[in-house]
């Protein structure tokens, strides 16, 4: 049995389906899916556009084509299929045997190889796209498919981060990842987890995305420069393409609407006016057809009447604006996913790697035509003190000892990067005994009065984690001080039962999941005032 846009002529030769409302949704699947790039997002504007499509309804006797919203599955099965291609293929799927409780049992629906298909013959019979478009199809699904060969090129998918799925590590070959930071507008890094399979593997490299991407925006921009003119003109003919494709398709429904309509007003006039009880069902469904056609009238006036009311676009300003192609994508109400479309059209990949000895990120751009371009970025150097300004551990111990226990005063100097004398990393009894040796006085919890906490019972108080208090000191919202950077923040207790703090605090709590709210429910009403 054939697929939904081709039929058997009288010569049992494949032939495409004479109905033209058939032939036309199939060509607009194919016809969408190069332009949007992705089956979701054709199947998402097939939906917008409420525009139904050809479903077969099969058995073992009977064949009958149906119109049905689209389904996802209806859209993958059409970009998947040999046959649209003008190729006959068989043996696609194969079976697996295994044994269960002792006995063999067969299990279908394993997808082979395509150089293991049983039969294929291109050219078999007329298609509604090339061999070719359809190779480019099947490598544009599989990078569409994340979750698939680690080492394969993906697929743009939105996000900020312009180099989605193009971003190959040089030590390892595989595809670097995209990580974002957890709150909303922090920047992103590019990393390579190497083999994370195993366990203490590690990671590869990393780099920070912003630098990246702006530094391989400023290639691609000097490469399309020569071609920014013929880019206005079809961007600015591409939303008015689509409203006419849509009108077309809503004009072969209705031509199949107005035909049952016209079959269901024949029926009635030959029924017999003495049968009540068939007439009634008759004019039923002629009122229906009628409604039908009425609708899908209204549709195609509304797609009209939108694109009268467009404004006309001024191509003279249009190729101006393409001459200034910079500010074009640097716009605010440019889209990331359509910068990420152009960048895989130009791109086929980048390699990343590190020169530690320049502190630089290694890019090197491979291009569609076949060049490469090497940029070089550089990094920024980690440490929360520069080389010179970074306090000794002497220095910070006389500012700290006495307002922290020593414990606490390991992690501050190992946090500033201090090192001891033979270059090691602090601990408590390390802490103790240069306490001790430099005469600085003890910790005594009874020196602070009350009047102070540190930051981490601050969050426990509030019922957040340390990192959201931190959030909130750094945007001044709860007071706190610090002997020396990197030591322990301190928070005055009367700050927490300032208004501010209390409804900065609930802001944080209202962000979490909701059975995170119930927990901590608790904690926050016993906080003053609440």
């Amino acid at each position: 049995m054939l697929p939904p846009g081709f039929c058997w002529n009288e010569l049992g030769k494949i032939e495409i389906d004479p109905d033209e409302h058939v032939a036309g949704v199939i060509r607009l699947v194919f016809t969408k899916f190069r332009e949007l790039g992705s089956a979701r997002q054709v199947f998402l504007w097939l939906r917008a556009a409420d525009i139904k499509m050809p479903v077969v309804l099969r058995n073992v006797q009977i064949y009958k084509l149906s119109w049905k919203a689209p389904a996802y599955h209806s859209v993958m099965q059409i970009l998947h299929n040999p046959l649209y291609a003008g190729a006959y293929a068989f043996g696609r799927i194969a079976q697996k045997t295994r044994i269960v409780d002792g006995r063999a049992r067969k299990v279908s629906g394993f997808k082979k190889p395509r150089e293991k298909w049983n039969v294929l013959l291109r050219g078999n019979h007329p298609g509604y796209i090339s061999w070719q478009e359809y190779e480019d199809n099947q490598k544009l699904l599989l990078e569409n498919a994340h979750m698939k060969k680690n080492c394969s090129r993906k697929s743009a998918r939105g996000g900020r981060a312009l180099l989605t799925g193009l971003m190959r590590c040089g030590r390892c070959g595989r595809m670097m990842r995209v990580f974002y930071g957890q709150a909303k507008g922090n920047a992103h890094r590019y990393q390579c987890r190497g083999d994370d399979a195993h366990v203490g593997a590690g990671l590869c490299i990393g780099i920070d995305g912003v630098r990246v991407d702006r530094a391989v925006a400023l290639q691609i921009l000097e490469a399309v420069s020569d071609r920014a003119v013929e880019a206005a003109i079809l961007a600015s003919d591409q939303i008015e393409r689509s409203r006419q494709e849509i009108i077309a398709a809503v004009e072969r429904e209705l031509e199949v609407a107005s035909y049952e309509a016209s079959l269901a007003a024949r029926r009635y006039e030959l029924v017999d006016p003495a049968k009540r009880h068939v007439a009634r069902e008759l004019e039923a469904r002629w009122n229906g057809a009628l409604e039908r056609v009425a609708e899908l009238e209204g549709r195609i006036k509304e797609q009209r009447a939108a694109s009268a009311e467009t404004p006309k676009i001024d191509r003279a300003l249009l190729l101006q604006l393409a001459h200034d192609l910079p500010r074009v994508w640097n716009a605010p109400s440019t889209d990331t996913r359509t910068k990420q479309r152009l960048v895989h059209i130009v791109v086929r990949e980048i390699v990343c790697d590190l020169d530690e000895n320049t502190n630089e990120a290694v890019l090197l751009i491979h291009w569609t035509g076949g060049r490469h371009t090497e940029v070089r970025v550089a990094r920024v150097k980690t440490g929360r003190y520069p080389g010179d300004m970074a306090p000794t551990a002497v220095d910070a111990l006389r500012k700290l000892a006495g307002r922290w226990p020593d414990r606490e005063l390991a992690v501050s100097l190992n946090r500033m990067r201090c090192k001891t004398g033979d270059g090691e990393t602090w601990t408590t009894v390390r802490v103790r005994e240069m306490r001790e040796r430099l005469g600085l006085p003890e910790y005594d919890p009874a020196s602070s009065n009350g009047k102070m906490i540190s930051l981490a019972k601050a969050a426990a108080h509030f019922g957040i984690c340390v990192g959201s208090a931190k959030s909130l000191v750094l945007k001044g919202i709860l007071p706190a001080t610090q002997a020396i950077k990197g030591a322990q923040w301190l928070v005055p207790v009367d700050a927490l039962t300032s208004e501010s703090v209390r409804i900065a605090v609930q802001r944080v709590i209202e962000r979490r999941p909701k059975n995170y709210i119930d927990y901590q429910y608790d904690r926050l009403i016993r906080l003053p005032g609440i």
